[in-house]
């Protein structure tokens, strides 16, 4: 049996190419870190029977995002289930700042009724 250098191209192992250059390699183990920065071990989830129309939605999103479906995945569900938490008073500051930015005009009720119908038959 040949070994790797009589089966390599020779782009590989010549010096001339500047591209390919013979390194050492050492791998070291770092700790799993979710996107969020939480620590843990990683663990495999298996999803069977995913409708089609989820699965098309999901690769749509991990192409836009240029992201792998997994990732995309893990994305998606840190992003449903570990949401970030507002206190109640930042959600009371942003209900301000919104209703600060809306016009102070008051509308009388006939006002908003013809609004509704409006573009109805």
């Amino acid at each position: 049996m040949a070994n790797w250098r009589e089966q390599a191209p020779r782009a590989l192992l010549d010096p001339q190419y500047a591209a390919w250059q013979p390194t050492t390699f050492s791998a070291t183990m770092q700790p799993f870190r979710f996107q969020n920065g939480a620590d843990a071990m990683p663990t495999t989830l298996t999803l069977k029977n995913i409708p089609d129309a989820v699965y098309e939605r999901l690769k749509a999103a991990a192409e836009m995002h240029r992201r792998s479906m997994n990732s995309e995945a893990i994305v998606c569900l840190e992003a449903a289930l570990m949401p970030t938490k507002l206190t109640p008073g930042e959600r009371l500051a942003r209900a301000r700042e919104l209703r600060a930015a809306l016009s102070a005009q008051i509308f009388a009720a006939e006002e908003i009724d013809s609004a509704k119908r409006e573009g109805r038959p």
